[in-house]
């Protein structure tokens, strides 16, 4: 008769399968949160707050840092893992991913063989807003315009008509101001030779206002 496994070595081999178990999770959970954060991070425009991470995935601050910083190394090529063409960095207050160091070049002649001829009526008004009021946020921009600028603002970063220019102090938000590229476009030395538009305001204001 074959002898019967004890009960303490029933119950031990149960704790090992509990603990390999809940290991197994720990690590799937571990990599769920880490593509999460990257999900929100691909369409992120501006640096995202750590806080903002958290409550967006609902998990402790602490457990965020640490998937972020799994995902700088994988990025990185840390690890044996081979480095990306783009990284993430904590700029403004805030995660962003950005084009990594080197392949600048090469991004910017893909965006500008693709990009059009002229200007849409969107770009041309996002634009002028920008240059009346810069330095200006993204949100700002929206306001006045009262729709989503995001894809636009897009489109003339990468034709070089304006360009980053720092961060809102109370909000983190990205500034944004026009280039010497628009200058030499519109054919003027600096940004105060634009025309007023006073004359199209109907209370006689020299520019746009918060």
């Amino acid at each position: 008769m074959r002898d019967e496994p004890s009960t303490d070595t029933v119950g031990r081999d149960a704790a090992r399968g509990t603990v390999a178990e809940s290991t197994v999770g720990n690590a799937e959970r571990a990599v769920d949160l880490d593509r999460a954060l990257e999900a929100i991070l691909f369409i992120s425009d501006e640096p995202v707050p750590l806080v903002a991470l958290a409550a967006a995935v609902s998990q402790p601050v602490a457990r965020v840092r640490e998937a972020l910083a799994r995902l700088c190394a994988d990025y990185d090529g840390q690890n044996g893992t081979t480095p990306r063409g783009f990284e993430l960095r904590e700029v403004g207050g805030g995660y962003r991913m950005y084009v990594r160091s080197g392949y600048e070049d090469i991004v910017g002649d893909f965006v500008a063989v693709r990009q059009p001829a002229r200007l849409s009526q969107a770009a041309l008004e996002t634009l002028t807003v920008i240059a009346y009021r810069q330095p200006v946020t993204r949100s700002q921009v929206a306001q006045v315009r009262a729709v989503n600028v995001d894809s636009v603002v897009r489109t003339l970063l990468a034709r070089g008509l304006i360009t980053e220019s720092g961060n809102d102090p109370q909000t983190g938000a990205i500034l944004y101001e026009t280039t010497e590229l628009l200058l030499e476009h519109l054919g003027i030395n600096s940004i105060d030779e634009l025309p007023k538009i006073s004359p199209f305001l109907d209370d006689g204001r020299d520019g746009f206002s918060d």
